[in-house]
């Protein structure tokens, strides 16, 4: 988090639920089947329990999650699970206090833990812990986070440090690949494949032997997974990205707020995936960062 914090928008610039839902609606007629709410912080936001009851009831949706900060998770877990959300991904990048404290500048770790222990006793799952390894700053709690695979049903993932954003320059020099990390877990024994299923996403499945969780690795530097990439984002001032390394976006918002059809929605779609790159260019010459932060356009 940057120290004098992110831009905020306006309540105008932001979309309402009623033109989420609406959106989501016409998009999951055309087949897509999966939604994940994420931020900045999805559960800071006023409704947030009513508008996932809302979204789950969409006939055609068939998995719903949320990736959260963890900071309200303890006080919300129940009533998220109750309003039909499937599972969490929670974003924690150190389970040192002081650390934490120094990553996202907010005394929370007790807090988010709790909220973890909370989501853990309603039964939402699976839960999913992202864990970014950046090298100097929290690579050396590598196998401290496989461990709590061992005790807990959780899933641990690690997620290669990714250039996006307008803040402190990426460099390549604190990229720990997932090979490299792989090869650390592997000090903790051996890693079980787990065989993946449709709803896993990018992520490559482990087990150390006897957990009661898994692991999970993200290359999407190092080994990307483009080919497989079926994802769109919704930015909160509505426009679509294809992918999350690019600066293209298709502007939707306007068609709710000039009358457009669902009919004009649906075109939308398309043209947004037919304008999907084949590929990100992270590791090559042809790579320009993407100016928006990750806050604003969604993990």
């Amino acid at each position: 988090m940057p120290e004098e914090g992110i831009p905020l928008m306006t309540h105008g610039e932001v979309l309402t639920y009623e033109e989420i839902l609406r959106i989501v609606r016409v998009f999951a007629a055309e087949g897509i089947s999966k939604i994940r709410l994420t931020g900045g912080e999805p559960l800071i936001r006023k409704g947030i329990v009513d508008f996932i009851s809302r979204l789950s009831r969409i006939k055609e949706i068939q998995d719903l999650s949320l990736t959260t900060n963890g900071i309200l998770l303890r006080q919300l877990a129940y009533e998220l699970k109750q309003a039909g959300l499937k599972r969490v991904n929670i974003s924690l990048d150190s389970l040192r206090k002081d650390r934490f404290f120094q990553i996202t500048r907010r005394d929370d770790f007790d807090r988010v833990w709790s909220g973890i222990e909370e989501a853990l006793r309603v039964g939402l799952f699976p839960i999913k812990i992202n864990m970014v390894a950046i090298k100097g700053l929290n690579d050396d709690e590598i196998e401290s986070f496989a461990r709590l695979t061992l005790r807990l049903p959780l899933t641990v993932r690690y997620i290669e440090y990714m250039p996006s954003g307008n803040g402190d320059p990426w460099k390549n020099t604190d990229l720990l690949t997932i090979p490299q990390i792989k090869e650390r877990l592997e000090n903790l024994g051996p890693l079980i494949s787990v065989p993946s299923d449709h709803w896993d996403g990018p992520a490559k499945r482990f087990r150390l032997h006897g957990a009661l969780g898994e692991i999970g690795l993200i290359g999407a530097v190092s080994s990307h997974f483009c080919n497989d990439c079926n994802r769109l984002r919704l930015t909160p001032d509505g426009k679509i990205r294809t992918c999350l390394f690019s600066d293209d976006e298709i502007d939707v918002r306007e068609i709710l707020r000039s009358g457009g059809s669902d009919r004009d929605l649906k075109e939308r779609l398309l043209a947004a995936l037919r304008a999907k790159p084949e590929r990100h260019h992270v590791d090559s010459h042809q790579f320009k960062k993407c100016q928006r932060n990750m806050s604003a356009i969604g993990g």
